[in-house]
């Protein structure tokens, strides 16, 4: 199977990492999850090299200058990045590469990579379901939770230019659509060895 590389987006708090985690358990096998490396600080429970790549600003822009990142973005003062290292050796070892980032990020990385792309837009109902679930989390001061707000709002505007777009109303529901995306990609003519296939079935002539 020719591999492709597998994109959520969606504003801060819509449940993005909830609906990957279930989608992981479940294929855990097939996928590799890129790991994000950022120069913000980790929040509670959170564990270097699980949940991001925790770096100084220092090692961050160095890597830029060193072209290490598939694509970056500075957001709410912190930079986010995505090593291009990692991606192509996962893809190559006939993974399908899961990318949890922001639509900046998007925007480079479908520039880049092109048809590799599969990508998914997650979001709530309506704004006060966000807000309602970013207050729950209870992670940011009432500063950070109004720049959040706005940058979902910036975020909603780039919905047409993704593929598929969950609005995740009902965490079970939107997990069985966005597992049905990902089995519908595997199974693409665009991703198999036809040549291969076509040779495999005449010999059982």
């Amino acid at each position: 199977m020719r591999n492709f590389i597998l994109v959520v987006s969606g504003p801060s708090g819509v449940g993005k990492s909830t609906l990957l985690s279930k989608l992981f358990t479940e294929f855990k096998e097939e996928l590799y999850f890129s790991i994000s490396s950022t120069t913000r600080s980790p929040r509670e429970g959170e564990i270097n090299g699980k949940h991001y790549f925790f770096v100084t600003q220092q090692e961050f822009e160095q890597g830029i200058e060193n072209e290490e990142f598939l694509e970056w973005a500075k957001v709410h003062k912190n930079y986010y990045g995505t090593s291009l290292k990692q991606t192509q050796n996962a893809l190559e070892k006939g993974k399908i590469v899961v990318f949890d980032i922001d639509v900046q990020g998007f925007n480079i990385v479908k520039e880049k990579l092109k048809d590799k792309i599969v990508s998914v837009f997650i979001m709530t109902p309506n704004k006060e379901e966000l807000k309602k679930r970013l207050i729950k989390r209870n992670t940011d001061t009432m500063e950070d939770l109004e720049k959040r707000l706005e940058n979902a709002r910036d975020e909603m505007k780039e919905l047409f230019k993704y593929d598929y777009l969950i609005v995740n109303d009902d965490l079970e529901r939107s997990y069985e659509a966005l597992k049905s995306i990902l089995i519908a990609q595997k199974i693409k003519t665009k991703r198999q060895n036809l040549e291969q296939i076509q040779i495999l079935w005449n010999k059982g002539e």
